[in-house]
């Protein structure tokens, strides 16, 4: 049984004699940045940095194109992103989707009830560099 338990975070009840697991909204936005910037063809996240360097930026830095909602127990992802030039953008996007659903599935056991995905730019220097 999953439900809120205050502003900002989400309790999980496994069992009531073991305790509960708290997770923050941040942390379901970061995995969902992580997993959204590791699609093949997505340079990064509107207003974010690259996957590469979000390790050293911090997860602040790297979510700020995530937004997510959580209602009724399911999570709704809305991600913008910006495409390397030259990239499909209905297999990108289509990737994006599978990749963040699974992931924020796998990582929180909540289900996911849609990631909604909006191309904002393209990215031309990284074309220049192939």
């Amino acid at each position: 049984m999953k439900q809120k338990q205050a502003k900002n975070s989400f309790t999980i009840y496994d069992d009531q004699t073991s305790g509960t697991v708290q997770i923050a909204d941040e942390v379901i936005t970061t995995i969902a940045a992580l997993a959204a910037t590791e699609a093949d063809g997505v340079a990064c996240l509107s207003g974010s940095i690259t996957h590469d360097k979000a390790a050293r930026a911090g997860e602040r830095a790297l979510s700020k194109g995530i937004r997510i909602v959580m209602e009724e127990g399911e999570v709704s992802v809305k991600a913008n992103i910006i495409m390397r030039y030259g990239s499909s953008i209905p297999a990108t996007t289509a990737k994006v989707q599978e990749k963040v659903r699974t992931a924020i599935e796998t990582m929180t056991g909540f289900p996911v009830k849609n990631v909604d995905v909006n191309v904002v730019d393209v990215a031309v220097e990284n074309a220049q560099a192939k």
